[in-house]
């Protein structure tokens, strides 16, 4: 019984120290001053090589786009979309307007609030 109750309160401390994480995780960045959200529901490929391609691909993934890539004839095909709308919550007007550009020259749809 003693286990079972030390369990318990084991499971509940550790519920509430990740419910804490998970809170200030969840907490939008007080730096950031400008957000950016995106979408691009239908698939979309473009060519690329090597570094530029990895480069490309490991963004993409950060942004939280699903990525598909294949080789050939020299070169990479990189497949990607993202479906549902994403935020990404920058520190200046500037870098959101870089980023804005960046997304619509790969087909996504974006909206800039401030």
């Amino acid at each position: 019984m003693l286990n079972l109750r030390m369990f318990a309160v084991a499971a509940l401390v550790a519920s509430v120290s990740l419910g804490g994480m998970l809170a200030k995780a969840a907490e939008p960045n007080t730096a950031a001053k400008e957000l950016v959200s995106y979408r691009l529901e239908k698939w979309k490929t473009t060519h690329s090589e090597g570094e530029k391609a990895d480069k490309l691909v490991g963004t993409l993934k950060k942004l939280r786009c699903e990525v598909k890539v294949g080789s050939h004839g020299g070169h990479m095909d990189v497949n990607y979309r993202c479906p549902k709308w994403q935020q990404m919550a920058l520190k200046s007007h500037e870098e959101a307007h870089q980023w804005e550009a960046w997304l619509k020259k790969l087909g996504f749809e974006t909206k800039h609030a401030h």
